[in-house]
């Protein structure tokens, strides 16, 4: 089975890997990087909106590129507020060759309220730098391992994300 997921980021790729690995055996799991449309640090439904487009983007990219796959996927992180408090969470979206699309959203995470507005103007990624002093946290555990102290990576997060995804595809018809 091929798929394709709209990033070249390694902690995305093997997140989305160990996800599909827990359902299907044969997996080769492809990273392109395309855009996803939205802010930096998407806020609310950029969330979706971003993870959505990176799998049309990617869709389109191997339809000019002659590229078949089972699966194309995007995720993307962003800060929301839609539940009335502000956290972080991933939202996964997949569509198989077919068209049909599932999306899932991984565990959240509060953001203190002190964090916000520059977490928005800049991005998580950096202000989780700062607040550490680290570099590039994001393309490794991720600033979630430092505030889980080492129970849940940003890898972790993105398995979880995917895997809700799957839901519909694991189901057949039934969860259709």
């Amino acid at each position: 089975m091929k798929v394709l997921i709209g990033t070249k980021n390694p902690g995305k790729i093997a997140g989305a890997e160990q996800a599909f690995l827990k359902y299907y055996k044969d997996c080769d799991i492809e990273g392109i990087p395309v855009l996803s449309d939205v802010s930096d640090e998407p806020v609310n439904n950029e969330i979706y909106q971003g993870a959505k487009n990176r799998v049309d983007n990617l869709m389109r990219y191997a339809k000019d590129n002659n590229i078949e796959a089972d699966y194309f996927c995007g995720i993307e992180s962003g800060i929301t507020n839609l539940l009335g408090k502000w956290i972080i969470v991933n939202i996964a979206v997949i569509k198989d060759k077919n068209g049909i699309e599932s999306w899932g959203t991984s565990p959240g995470f509060p953001v203190p309220e002190k964090y916000v507005n520059k977490i928005i103007k800049e991005d998580l990624g950096t202000v989780m730098d700062e607040i550490f002093k680290k570099k590039e946290l994001r393309k490794g555990k991720g600033g979630i391992a430092f505030l889980t102290h080492d129970t849940i990576s940003r890898i972790d997060l993105t398995e979880y994300a995917f895997v809700m995804a799957l839901t519909t595809f694991i189901n057949d018809d039934i969860w259709r």
